[in-house]
């Protein structure tokens, strides 16, 4: 349809504007996640003043149909229904061994595949790519360092990287000392070491249920015991459900993501994990928060770290720049508190050190100001991809489809319905070029059958609708 305004229509003006809006969203000109031209340029397409198109875009905004970010513009908003959210499930009161390791497999060499499009990899970065920033810091540091770049570095860490982290948590008014933080290889690294440090063969260790299948496989691989609580699809873990299962268990440590889950994209607001420290603490039980999406939220405020409220050093902190910068540069760190002389030993142990050359890297990186401004941009490129794919997941997936509603990363959760099956999905998807996760590998007790998770974490395309829309096809052959 063409741009154009009738000064002669009775309407006023700006609601000519809210309905060519809606008319562009109805056709599938305008998709969801996508932003509206800028006030001066609808202004000047429709040959109306600037005011005129902001009121139309403010009430649209009212009315729910588009949202305004700060600095960034206004952009067109998916209509998500009650439908949406993910059932809570039953999950089992007992702690359970877990053997996980063969379909976890199969995931991982599903997404490594030639031409296959990677719904199944939570890759965010993938989303506003870096390769070409690092390129040319990595060559200034190669020339700045010489041969001192392909040395070992120091055991727990390049020195001015972790003084750019300490700055950081700094904004949260947690004080950090350099002895207590150790560079690892990545958050799982990370995670590995925190586990060790506070925990034997045989013990209990509490984990959100459906939880990052990475921390399901690290369990299984320390001979420990899990426990799942039930998450809530808004906000995190059900506290009630916490509270008893510590008056019913002798746990020796919980694993939650304290920030942004992964698979389901909930937001813990702060005062919830401040009742979540409190709560551990008054019971001597260690948490191990993982945080490594903290950064990618789509709310106004980044969550803040749990080690702000601990008051017993009993939290211990793992985050990366996996999901942030570069997923290969294995670059991650663990705050580890009271337990740091243990994670010291245990790193050393386990990998000597973290790559050099990368933390050098990364550190030029965080101090030119490039860091900081892609953050923004991912954050910004994976909302709007978010709300796409809510939209073209709503228009050719079973009605029995809920769907989450992420506040940050990367992944979105959906529960196809009981009928259906999530393994035989991934493999029809597999045959047809697509990588999906099936829920099963997000529970230790075998739950999540009928539910897959999904990465928006990509280069947004045609390729990536038509992926979709191949997937509403194939969930019709994945019954039971």
């Amino acid at each position: 349809m063409s741009l154009v305004i009738s000064k002669t229509n009775h309407d006023f003006l700006y609601q000519q504007v809210m309905q060519l809006v809606r008319e562009l969203s109805e056709q599938g000109t305008l998709l969801p996640g996508e932003k509206l031209p800028s006030l001066r340029k609808m202004a000047t397409k429709l040959n109306v003043s600037i005011p005129t198109v902001k009121l139309a875009y403010q009430s649209l905004e009212a009315q729910g149909l588009v949202e305004a970010r700060e600095k960034s513009g206004y952009f067109l908003k998916t209509a998500h229904t009650q439908l949406a959210r993910p059932k809570r499930v039953k999950l089992n009161r007992e702690p359970v061994s877990v053997n996980m390791q063969v379909l976890i497999e199969q995931v991982y060499d599903a997404i490594h595949q030639a031409d296959v499009v990677p719904f199944g990899i939570a890759n965010p970065v993938a989303a506003a790519p870096t390769d070409k920033m690092l390129s040319r810091t990595m060559r200034r540091v190669m020339s700045i360092a010489g041969s001192r770049a392909i040395n070992y570095g120091a055991m727990d860490g390049f020195a001015p990287l972790k003084k750019q982290l300490i700055h950081r948590y700094l904004d949260f008014g947690i004080g950090v000392d350099s002895q207590e933080l150790v560079i690892t290889n990545g958050a799982q690294e990370a995670l590995a070491i925190a586990l060790k440090c506070v925990t034997k063969v045989g013990d209990v260790v509490a984990i959100e249920s459906p939880c990052y299948f990475g921390i399901i496989e690290l369990i299984e691989s320390l001979g420990l015991k899990a426990l799942e609580i039930p998450l809530c699809p808004d906000d995190g873990i059900w506290l009630d459900d916490l509270s008893q299962a510590l008056h019913d268990h002798d746990i020796k440590a919980c694993v939650f993501s304290t920030s942004i889950n992964n698979p389901v994209g909930s937001f813990m607001p702060d005062h919830k994990r401040k009742q979540l420290v409190e709560l551990l603490e008054s019971q001597d039980v260690v948490l191990i928060e993982d945080d490594v999406y903290g950064d990618l939220h789509f709310t106004p405020q980044r969550g803040t770290p749990a080690q702000a409220y601990s008051t017993k050093g009993l939290v211990l902190t793992c985050a990366s720049f996996s999901k942030t910068a570069a997923p290969s540069y294995r670059v991650g760190w663990l705050i580890a508190g009271k337990f740091a002389a243990k994670a010291r030993r245990y790193k050393r142990a386990l990998s000597c050190s973290t790559s050099l050359i990368n933390q050098w890297t990364l550190y030029e990186f965080i101090v030119s100001g490039d860091y900081d401004r892609n953050i923004k941009l991912l954050r910004q490129r994976l909302r709007s991809n978010k709300e796409r794919m809510i939209w073209c997941l709503q228009q050719v997936f079973p009605s029995t489809a809920r769907i989450s509603d992420p506040q940050g990363g990367c992944v979105i959760w959906i529960d196809l319905g009981a009928a259906y099956d999530s393994v035989k999905l991934f493999q029809l998807a597999l045959e047809s070029g697509i990588s999906i996760t099936p829920g099963y590998i997000f529970s230790a007790t075998n739950k999540y059958r009928s539910c897959i998770r999904l990465s928006y974490g990509l280069p947004w395309g045609e390729k990536i609708e038509q992926a979709i829309i191949k997937l509403g096809e194939l969930v019709h052959l994945a019954k039971k």
